[in-house]
């Protein structure tokens, strides 16, 4: 007799479709790939003749896994957790848990990140710069950098090196870190080995700071772990992000290009980028510019990138200056 844990997870999606029938099915198909398709096909046609019973137990799991994705989504892994054990005994409810845990691939901190940052910066602002630190990298970027523009300026630093220098975490740690906001909040384990933090983690918070939190951690940074600051600094405005600049900063910009860098630089960019390039520039140079791309023929990605680094850093120098403003974090206020 059929046992729900005797057969693959191929066979119990075979047998779960031809109970739904085939107009259901049909429409569960259109949403995954070819090969998905040929397999699921095969695997069906190969189902000899189903018992009531066997349905009743695939659709039954079925159903479970779908209410606890439903209590995951409505009151978090805890909550679907306690739920599931009273209704089918704690074994079954971990098993149900760990499956979905790892298919939904949920992450460190899922509580945090539905949290205000006020409330978090209340309860993770005294704790040691490395917790703080393994907390905001699992947080959504405008979060963490609500929280480091609130710490003091050495903290600032200490928090963002860390951040930039994490790597990967065991569980035991995060399970750790997790129980310290336990007795306030929900608490969230997961058992694998879950990567947070970097610099592009960090360049995604500095992003969204304002710039005297920014210019505080860089500048310091630049003494502490000059090699660090100089890879952050040029990952910190990419040359595709010139659209979010207003057309004025970017006249100021373009005046100081070389045509030949612009060219190579716009080689291999978004539509997008180059509309605004060109809406930016005379009618007669945008069509030089066009006709120059055209016949430059194929250039090599490291000669592109170059060219758009030289533009990156001209804006950043500019932005230094003060000639040009590059809209950062809620911090920056424009006076009129």
């Amino acid at each position: 007799m059929y046992q729900s844990n005797e057969v693959t997870g191929k066979q119990k999606a075979a047998i779960l479709l031809i109970a739904l029938g085939p107009d259901i099915s049909a429409q569960v198909l259109k949403h995954m790939k070819e090969d998905e398709i040929e397999k699921l096909t095969l695997e069906i046609a190969n189902q000899r003749k189903l018992s009531q019973e066997q349905k009743d137990k695939v659709l039954n799991e079925f159903h479970q896994m779908c209410l606890a994705k439903e209590y995951i989504s409505s009151g978090g892994l805890d909550y679907a957790r306690e739920i599931l054990e009273k209704a089918l005994g704690s074994d079954k409810a971990v098993s149900i848990i760990n499956r979905l845990t790892t298919s939904l691939q949920i992450r460190p901190f899922d509580f945090a990140r539905k949290t205000d940052p006020s409330q978090l910066l209340n309860f993770i602002q005294n704790e040691h710069p490395q917790t703080i630190a393994l907390i905001m990298a699992y947080l959504q970027p405008e979060q963490s950098a609500a929280i480091v523009s609130a710490l003091p300026p050495e903290r600032q630093v200490d928090v963002a090196r860390r951040i930039a220098t994490m790597d990967r975490t065991s569980p035991d740690v995060i399970r750790d870190v997790e129980r310290i906001l336990e007795r306030k909040l929900s608490s969230l384990v997961t058992q694998d080995f879950t990567a947070a933090g970097g610099v592009d983690s960090i360049v995604e918070i500095l992003n969204r700071v304002d710039r005297t939190t920014e210019r505080t951690i860089i500048e310091n940074m630049e003494v502490q772990n000059p090699e660090l600051a100089e890879e952050i600094k040029k990952r910190m405005f990419v040359f595709e992000d010139i659209v979010l600049l207003d057309d004025r900063s970017l006249q100021l910009v373009l005046r100081e290009i070389d045509n030949k860098d612009l060219a190579l630089a716009l080689k291999a960019t978004a539509s997008e980028v180059a509309n605004k390039v060109y809406k930016n520039i005379s009618k007669r140079a945008a069509e030089m510019l066009k006709e120059e791309i055209e016949y430059m023929g194929p250039v090599r990605i490291r000669d592109v990138e170059e060219a758009q680094q030289k533009i990156v850093n001209n804006i950043r120098r500019l932005e230094e200056s003060g000639e040009i403003v590059v809209s950062r974090g809620k911090g920056d206020e424009i006076i009129v």
